[in-house]
């Protein structure tokens, strides 16, 4: 089953690739019989240390890289073909960028890789801007930015095409934790929209939150495979999660753990840190406190902040491009109408008329123009007359040589 049968995007075959040293010698297997199926409308993470073929595997699917061996099925086909090439947004893990560029002109030049006409471009350009918290820095150049800005810029043209298929490399790499709460927003709202993401991540928590799926590499190898909630589920704890209790019903549950044989530790949940970093930093933006680094608008609760993404995503799908009605209705005519044979035939004998006039040859005269710098075309004359005229002069001088030595 592939991408056409509305099941899988991705699917690799023994997948291997092999770095050889100067000499051709096998010395590095960076990635080693991978067999990964990624299905429609999923978030698939690829996890696992440095070195262990994440990069790699993103590479030879995007064909950057060609496989030692084995093949990779992209959207149903070869992602070298540029019709599924289209459909893809790929962030790669350092974002190579044009310094000199500004961030609009950025995104400007990469929606005219992909064809798309100004009026499009404009409209999800100011999407993407807003999105990323730089619309306050479009015309700023994107060699000034710090690496977390340029990340930003990285992925608003990873999605400048609308892609069908998102591929991630360390998406969160270099961005503050309000960039990386936006980033995990996104990913999951794209996959509620009928997207495909495929990431690389070595942070497991932010893969965590945002994963259907995964898939945990070492060596170049697929060591577990699986969803987030099978692989990471305990079976040997039970965990309970109550409002306040008093010391009374904590006594109480208590007598009946320990009756039962079991053990039981009671403390209050921790917020986690991300939370608490944002809560801050939306104390600071209600205050109107001045700052030069990027700007995002924070929500104040989770359902805010998914529907400020969702409307930024409304943005891109509603900016497509649309066929010009009077244009079409031209072609339509010129189509019924058919050609006007009259025309063509009155052309056609216009041009035998002039084909078949004699030219008139003007005196020597008359074809003395002088050049701006004030030489005559005399010589030019000379050199272009046919060749039987320039035999007859050789005749001549030669005649008049013969009699000079007479």
């Amino acid at each position: 089953m592939t991408a056409k049968d509305g099941q899988f995007v991705i699917e690799t075959f023994s997948l291997t690739k092999i770095f050889a040293d100067w000499w051709g010698r096998s010395r590095v297997v960076a990635v080693d019989n991978l067999n990964i199926k990624v299905r429609n409308n999923q978030v698939f993470g690829l996890l696992g240390p440095n070195g262990s073929g994440k990069t790699t595997i993103l590479k030879m699917l995007l064909g950057l890289l060609h496989p030692t061996k084995g093949k990779a099925i992209v959207l149903g086909g070869d992602s070298k073909d540029p019709r599924i090439s289209a459909q893809i947004g790929f962030l790669p893990e350092e974002s190579y960028l044009y310094s000199y560029l500004n961030a609009r002109e950025t995104l400007d030049f990469y929606g005219c890789l992909f064809g798309l006409n100004s009026r499009v471009r404009k409209a999800r350009i100011d999407a993407l801007l807003d999105m990323v918290g730089l619309a306050g820095m479009a015309n700023r150049p994107i060699g000034t930015f710090s690496k977390g800005m340029a990340r930003r810029i990285g992925l608003a043209q990873a999605l400048i095409n609308d892609p069908k298929l998102l591929i991630l490399d360390e998406p969160t790499s270099g961005l503050d934790p309000i960039g990386t709460r936006q980033i995990k927003d996104l990913i999951v709202e794209l996959a509620k929209r009928g997207k495909t993401v495929l990431l690389s991540s070595h942070l497991l928590a932010d893969a965590e939150e945002v994963c259907d799926h995964v898939a945990i590499m070492y060596g170049g190898l697929v060591q577990r495979e699986g969803s987030v909630e099978e692989l990471l589920e305990r079976k040997d704890k039970t965990q309970i999660t109550t409002n306040v209790l008093t010391d009374r019903a904590i006594e109480q549950i208590k007598r009946i753990v320990e009756k039962d044989g079991g053990e039981f530790e009671i403390k209050p949940p921790m917020q986690k840190l991300e939370s608490f970093f944002i809560d801050i930093v939306r104390q600071a933006q209600q205050q109107q406190k001045p700052t030069s680094g990027a700007v995002n608008r924070i929500e104040a609760t989770d359902a805010q902040r998914v529907a400020a993404v969702s409307d930024v995503l409304d943005r891109l799908v509603a900016a497509k491009i649309e066929p010009n009605k009077k244009t079409q209705q031209a072609e339509a005519e010129t189509i019924e109408a058919g050609p006007d044979l009259d025309v063509l035939s009155k052309l056609a004998q216009q041009a035998s008329q002039k084909i078949s006039e004699p030219v008139e040859q003007k005196s020597l005269e008359e074809n003395e123009p002088q050049s701006q710098d004030g030489i005559k075309k005399d010589l030019l004359n000379e050199l272009t007359k046919p060749k039987d005229l320039t035999e007859q002069l050789k005749k001549k001088d030669k005649n008049a040589q013969e009699k000079e030595n007479e």
